[in-house]
């Protein structure tokens, strides 16, 4: 896409520039009118809207092929907001303990206002037929799901909303649009922590909710105004500049984790992988349905019998880096149940699948046999 003009004579810009602004000046009424009305494109007040933010919305929006995009502070606020704008009093949620873990908090939240809760293992997910309702408003899921890497199958899905006429909302986080594209499967909504692979370098939150009808874009927008979860410029400048980059870093990415994922699945300290690129996977079957050009820069795995043998491997790791969150151009490692899984309680953590020792990678975008001696040397260790 290109930026729109901001000169007389039509020539542009190749960076969007920052729009600071938080107000901008009426030149008439009559202008003030249109704008509010929406008969014209214009801006009032930041909480509103921002030039820079709307342009990434748009260039978010194409990625996913979606009619219009939201984009708003983080990953966490954007599934925060879905919630709050399409759910009610008595309505009746239908989502899966692979999710990332800051969700159970919200739903904490949405059982107070009344919201009846339904979780599910992502393996099982055709439980879906079983568990749904006259009063099941939304099914919400990820695929692939943190931290376990599980693949749901999102056309499944799509036919067993449809029998209550309920939303389909999932979160792409993991597969992002280049590999998949949840609205082409019938999803109503699709949800990025654009903080991770959209953005990809450590140095931005933001969120984003492509959706598939500019009524649910109208939406969104309301609430987003309402409580104020709109971005800041700078951090949209920073997201646009990561997008440029974006499909190469997430091929790099994607080729990084199915070559780790074949180097650990014949390592004898390595219990189980979670990768849906291999043919091995549960997942496999469906994620070549659904995902495209690779399966994601996600996997996961169990080192040795115990946490401590989990543990002793990440502190052998010489370049791969101990730490949260995903989808940038260094390769990370965690321990889910002590980092991503600490919103919920303990005992939830290894119910549906997640081991004291599992250890979730992201990959990035290093050379893939610097990557593979790091992991040898640290597993060898043990």
């Amino acid at each position: 896409m290109k930026n729109d003009p901001l000169t007389p004579y039509g020539n542009t810009p190749m960076v969007t520039p920052i729009v600071s602004a938080v107000n901008y000046q009426y030149t008439s009424f009559e202008v003030l009118r249109q704008i509010t009305d929406g008969e014209i494109d214009g801006y009032t007040y930041h909480r509103d809207d921002n030039p820079t933010v709307r342009t990434v919305e748009r260039k978010i929006a194409m990625l996913e092929e979606a009619e219009d995009c939201v984009i708003c502070t983080t990953g966490m606020a954007a599934a925060t907001m879905t919630f709050l704008t399409f759910l009610k009093q008595g309505d009746h949620l239908i989502t899966f303990h692979d999710i990332y873990g800051a969700n159970y908090k919200v739903s904490l939240i949405l059982e107070k206002f009344g919201v009846e809760i339904t979780w599910l293992d992502a393996w099982n997910y055709r439980a879906v037929q079983d568990n749904i309702k006259e009063n099941t408003k939304m099914i919400f899921c990820e695929t692939p799901s943190n931290p376990l890497i599980k693949v749901i199958d999102i056309k499944y899905l799509r036919e067993q909303a449809d029998r209550v006429h309920a939303m389909l909302v999932v979160d792409n986080t993991f597969a992002t649009p280049y590999h998949q594209k949840p609205l082409q499967s019938g999803a109503d909504l699709v949800i990025h922590s654009a903080t991770k692979a959209l953005g990809g370098h450590n140095d931005l939150m933001a969120g984003a909710i492509p959706c598939s009808k500019k009524d649910y874009y109208d939406k969104l927008w309301f609430t987003r105004q309402a409580i104020g979860t709109t971005l800041d410029a700078f951090s949209a400048s920073l997201l646009e500049r990561g997008l440029k980059t974006f499909k190469i870093r997430v091929q790099k990415m994607s080729e990084n984790a199915l070559e780790i994922a074949r180097f650990l699945e014949k390592h004898p300290k390595v219990k189980d992988v979670y990768y849906p690129g291999l043919e091995t996977d549960r997942g496999h079957p469906v994620a070549l349905k659904q995902m495209k050009n690779g399966f994601g820069g996600m996997l996961a795995f169990d080192v040795g019998d115990t946490q401590e043998d989990a543990k002793q491997f990440v502190e052998n790791l010489k370049s791969i880096i101990h730490a949260v969150s995903l989808g940038c151009t260094e390769t990370l490692v965690c321990l889910p149940v002590l980092t991503t899984m600490l919103y919920m309680p303990l005992e939830r953590r290894t119910s549906f699948g997640v081991h004291l020792n599992t250890v979730r990678l992201s990959a990035g975008i290093e050379n893939t046999y610097e990557l593979l001696a790091d992991l040898k040397q640290a597993l060898d260790k043990i």
